[in-house]
């Protein structure tokens, strides 16, 4: 009986042992979770890297769409310039030919400004 009873004594110590061994690695699994364990700092790494990239990204679409803009702005302006140059050329030709009109017409130019003389 002698061997069946150490048989019954190794399996009892094993059971602790194992039971001994479960807990420890829950509390190192909960420690690492609590603490932030090693692959924290991998991840916040992993984190920022991406945030970058992504902020790169936005930068870069920003300018861009900020150099669209820019070149548009500049094709306006000169659009308007060249717009405003034309109307200036037409005015005064348009100014001279009334006058021409209206010596044909055998009328003289009048100004708005002075009022007829009364006689």
């Amino acid at each position: 009986m002698g061997k069946q009873y150490n048989k019954v004594q190794k399996r009892r110590r094993r059971k602790q042992y194992f039971k001994r061994k479960q807990e420890q690695l829950k509390t190192s699994i909960a420690l690492k979770k609590s603490s932030g364990g090693k692959s924290a700092p991998a991840k916040k790494a992993a984190k920022k890297a991406a945030a970058k990239k992504t902020a790169k990204k936005t930068a870069k679409k920003t300018a861009k769409t900020a150099a669209k803009k820019a070149t548009k702005k500049v094709a306006k302006k000169a659009a308007k310039k060249a717009a405003k140059k034309t109307a200036k050329k037409a005015a005064p030709e348009a100014v001279e030919e009334k006058p021409a009109a209206e010596a044909a017409s055998g009328k003289e130019p009048s100004s708005p400004e002075e009022p007829p003389a009364a006689g």
